[in-house]
């Protein structure tokens, strides 16, 4: 079983000294910048827009993981795209014209991927799981770091697993929230790809070495 992707949420790390915290992303095997994009209507929370992503992508040339948490995301991709992300998540929940907005994140060259509340049953997903690269698996309800794992997740990753095969896809399977060292092997061996971790590495006495550990976990 090939090691999962970590993708340390840097909404967790520490905004006044965002240099020290981006050390983490050339010290430990960390693969990408998990970047939580809020608008406060689409989730009751407002986190950063372009300028700060912009000062992020200058701290580390690490794969960005842009999760869009905003109505109307379509408006901002091309600004998203020169503010540094390699790839767009947005939500399924947000969307209207999903299979346009896919496109139109594709036609700017980057990775394009859908993001799922709890709620959202996964059989939504199957007409445009072979569109896109990556599903955002929401275990929490989205807007605020550091929330509890929603179990019923696991059956949700199973869900996906099958509906995977059965289109065809090679859409990664991504778990966004409540991710901590003592779910992440279930998580893997369930069948995720890629683990968001904000508050379980950034929060730590040592986000190098615990990043690590997510990424080393014995399977």
């Amino acid at each position: 079983m090939a090691k999962p992707i970590i993708a340390p949420s840097v909404l967790s790390s520490d905004f006044s000294d965002l240099k020290s915290s981006f050390r983490l992303f050339h010290e430990s095997e960390a693969d990408w910048v998990h970047v939580d994009i809020m608008d406060g209507r689409f989730v009751p929370n407002i986190s950063f827009g372009f300028p700060v992503m912009s000062v992020m992508r200058k701290l580390t040339d690490k794969f960005f993981d842009v999760h869009l948490m905003i109505v109307e995301p379509e408006k901002y991709l091309d600004e998203f795209k020169k503010a540094g992300a390699d790839q767009v998540s947005v939500h399924i929940e947000a969307c209207p014209h999903l299979h346009r907005t896919i496109e139109q994140i594709h036609h700017l060259g980057l990775k394009a991927g859908v993001a799922i509340n709890p709620h959202t049953p996964i059989a939504i997903l199957e007409d445009i799981l072979a569109d896109i690269d990556i599903v955002c698996l929401m275990s929490v309800n989205p807007g605020f770091g550091g929330q509890s794992f929603i179990e019923h997740t696991y059956q949700k990753i199973e869900q996906l697993v099958k509906l995977r095969d059965k289109t065809h896809s090679q859409a990664l399977i991504e778990i966004d929230g409540g991710v901590t060292l003592s779910n992440a092997k279930k998580l893997i061996e369930t069948g995720a790809d890629v683990l968001v971790a904000g508050s379980a590495i950034f929060k730590t006495d040592d986000p190098v070495a615990t990043a690590n550990k997510f990424k080393n976990i014995d399977i």
